[in-house]
């Protein structure tokens, strides 16, 4: 009688001498070298021959992927998506955070850019706000602050350069940073 092993295959005689612990080892072993179309190249690791990892493949953290032409390290980007609840705390050393989700913190980064979805609550220290959802608390944007015709803000607001689109909300105490030293 034949039967269908693990991998496909069909072992020709049952009646072997085999113990039940070393064949599913054998197949195991024989499989992924039987049949490398079955997981993409660089799928763990690199291809066969010692090639680079395929397009798509998991990054590699001890790379120099992580570093511009200059051996500078990139920007270090945060990005909570759709769904996603931060609540309670303190980001630091983020030079982008992009914000699909909602957010309750206290934040000093260069650039925030809050989607139509997205929502800020709290205090944040910005370079350059982009914001299309909602914020509500105490924003200061160092450089220029763009609110977007589907974005909201609320609270005590400090700007040095100003872009409103037509049907933004914008409420609380607003005022330039120029006009406040």
């Amino acid at each position: 009688m034949a039967q269908s092993s693990f991998f496909g295959k069909r072992n020709s005689d049952s009646s072997k001498t085999e113990t039940p612990a070393s064949t599913p080892a054998a197949p195991a072993a024989s499989a992924p070298a039987a049949t490398p179309a079955a997981r993409p190249a660089g799928f763990f690791g690199s291809a066969p021959g010692g090639a680079s990892p395929a397009v798509g493949a998991p990054p590699s953290f001890a790379s120099s992927e992580n570093q511009d032409s200059a051996g500078d390290a990139k920007e270090s980007k945060l990005t909570v998506g759709p769904n996603i609840k931060l609540k309670g705390v303190e980001i630091t050393d983020c030079d982008v955070l992009f914000i699909d989700g909602v957010v309750e913190a206290t934040l000093d980064s260069k650039l925030i850019q809050i989607s139509e979805q997205g929502s800020f609550n709290g205090t944040a220290n910005i370079d350059v706000a982009e914001i299309r959802g909602t914020f509500d608390g105490d924003l200061t944007v160092r450089n220029k602050l763009t609110v977007f015709a589907t974005g909201k803000v609320t609270g005590k607001i400090r700007y040095g350069k100003l872009v409103v689109e037509e049907g933004a909300n914008i409420s609380g105490e607003i005022q330039s940073i120029a006009a406040s030293s």
